[in-house]
């Protein structure tokens, strides 16, 4: 199938007990919220779950050795970054690694450090971890979103131990440059801070002219601080199949985070094993034709919504700015348009919606319609028309 097609593919999602699909029951209201894409997975995957499941005995499994070292292959090949097995503790999701990092490093009278808007499970880890939060909120500046260096050094505590960031970062889309990185681990240097990064969307670069550091990768310093949140599961869209890896170099570091499991964090199962494997392995043009087919939906998302989202670097996920409609609940008023859009307040971004535009493109096209007609009526009344 010619690569653009295999994205164009409308696939009805209502009879599967999609979680975003199901969310509005039988009310027209198309999807755009979590960030789970419409696209088939590519065959690689598809197959490598085939032949598992032809094996006929789905048991408890151990950790395949051909998923570490194809997960190994993937960084050195993606990032020149070599990683001996023995940093890798793998996760039945990213989510559950933000909270044993919140653990691995809690403190008494702790406290988490938290650049926002962020994806929302970021926000209960501190609470999870009996730990402080401490929100500090990113500025816009010109066509970026960026961490506000001077705000969190005002904000840390003396017993503040982690900093939690999503890069690429959800929702607001920017990929960090190895410059902010670095300013980064500096910060968390003399702070003597552990720093947990989400790097999930690594391999969904938009901008051609950016690309993506994983922030241990900086130095050996670095990375003996850091604990890195890897999986396959955005990219190849199988978030039902979950299975994530945290690299994390320093030893007793690792240490605490296992011991954090304490039987807590179930095991991951074959499938799930098999289908991250393939993608792991994969070197095809599944990926690059992905990457190009969102370029084209952003392309067409930010004609219509303007200046009211900054440029997607990275993820397939718009943060749109409506603060100046005087909505009392954006995501009720969205809906009733026909349009089903993540509310910025759980991000701590009220005033935003999240806008995910991995789908194909005529979905998408009559997203759009809604998104315009919308953004119409409630501008003409905010005005007083």
């Amino acid at each position: 199938m010619p690569s653009a097609s295999r994205f164009d593919l409308e696939i009805d999602r209502r009879d599967s007990w999609s979680t975003k699909w199901n969310r509005y029951g039988d009310r027209d209201v198309l999807p755009f919220w979590v960030a789970d894409m419409d696209f088939r997975a590519p065959d690689c995957v598809l197959d490598a779950v085939r032949t598992r499941l032809d094996h006929g005995v789905l048991g408890y499994t151990q950790i395949p050795a051909p998923l570490t070292e194809a997960f190994r292959a993937w960084l050195q090949r993606g990032y020149g970054w070599q990683v001996p097995k023995e940093w890798l503790v793998w996760l039945p999701g990213v989510v559950t690694g933000l909270n044993l990092s919140a653990m691995a490093a809690a403190t008494p009278q702790g406290s988490v450090l938290i650049p926002t808007p962020v994806y929302y499970p970021f926000l209960a880890v501190p609470n999870n971890a009996q730990q402080q939060p401490i929100h500090v909120g990113m500025q816009r500046s010109g066509e970026r979103w960026v961490i506000d260096f001077d705000a969190m050094g005002k904000a840390v505590k003396p017993h503040t131990r982690l900093i939690m960031i999503s890069n690429p970062q959800n929702p607001t889309g920017r990929a960090y440059s190895r410059a902010e990185l670095t300013e980064l681990a500096a910060f968390a240097e003399r702070h003597d801070l552990i720093i947990c990064s989400d790097e999930i969307h690594c391999s969904l670069i938009l901008d051609d002219k950016t690309v993506h550091t994983p922030i241990a990768s900086l130095s050996e310093v670095v990375a003996k601080r850091t604990i890195t949140l890897f999986a396959a599961t955005k990219t190849y869209n199988i978030p039902g199949l979950s299975c994530a890896v945290a690299v994390i170099p320093d030893a007793k570091l690792r240490m605490r985070f296992k011991a954090a499991r304490r039987d807590l964090v179930p095991g991951i199962g074959p499938l799930a094993f098999a289908a991250s494997a393939a993608a792991f392995n994969d070197q095809s043009d599944w990926v690059p034709s992905l990457v190009a087919y969102l370029r084209g939906n952003h392309a067409r998302l930010a004609e219509v919504a303007g200046l009211r989202m900054t440029p997607v670097e990275a993820t397939y996920l718009a943060w749109i700015d409506v603060s100046d409609l005087g909505l009392d609940d954006p995501a009720a008023y969205f809906e009733q348009h026909g349009l089903g859009l993540s509310d910025g307040r759980p991000f701590a971004g009220p005033g935003f919606v999240r806008f995910n535009f991995g789908c194909p493109r005529a979905q998408l096209e009559r997203g759009l319609e809604r998104l315009e007609k919308a953004l119409q009526v409630r501008g003409e009344h905010a005005q007083g028309r």
